[in-house]
């Protein structure tokens, strides 16, 4: 019998032990509204990454590349749409977000942004799929227009 009492407490310190592990990696999750933040940021970086060169091509401090271009239009376009899901409540409180408070009593025009956001990126894809260097740089300049009317409204410096 001498044998099964430091086998028993081996046990119970080790469960207990496992039990604490559990409970730290559960403490250190992120929340719902966190992930979602996460997800946001990373999706306006995304968009930001292929913003910047049709940025340059349109203001002529790079070649316009068509089909870069085009490339980076379809990518904008894709990605807009996916931002929708990222403005939930649970974001509403969290100190890393840059978005306005005004943005939660004016859902409704925050939500017609958002679908004019998707609309221009759009337009732009379908007109950059076309080549012509002056009609991607208009509707490029449409859609910079279109995040500025809502970064203006509802997003934080």
């Amino acid at each position: 019998m001498p044998r099964s009492r430091p086998l028993t407490v081996a046990a119970v310190l080790l469960a207990t032990l496992g039990t604490l592990a559990v409970g730290v990696a559960m403490a250190q999750q992120p929340s719902k509204g966190e992930q979602a933040l996460k997800y946001r940021k990373a999706v306006y970086q995304a968009i930001a990454w292929n913003m910047g060169p049709m940025g340059a091509m349109a203001q002529d401090k790079m070649p316009y590349d068509a089909t870069e271009f085009a490339r980076r239009a379809e990518n904008v376009a894709h990605l807009t749409p996916m931002l929708d899901e990222s403005y939930i409540a649970e974001t509403r409180e969290l100190a890393d977000s840059k978005l306005k408070p005004e943005m939660w009593t004016n859902r409704a025009d925050f939500d017609q942004k958002m679908r004019t956001l998707a609309d221009k990126s759009n337009k732009l894809a379908t007109v950059a799929k076309g080549g012509d260097a002056a009609a991607s740089k208009a509707a490029f300049m449409e859609l910079g227009n279109a995040c500025k009317d809502c970064h203006d409204k509802y997003r934080n410096k």
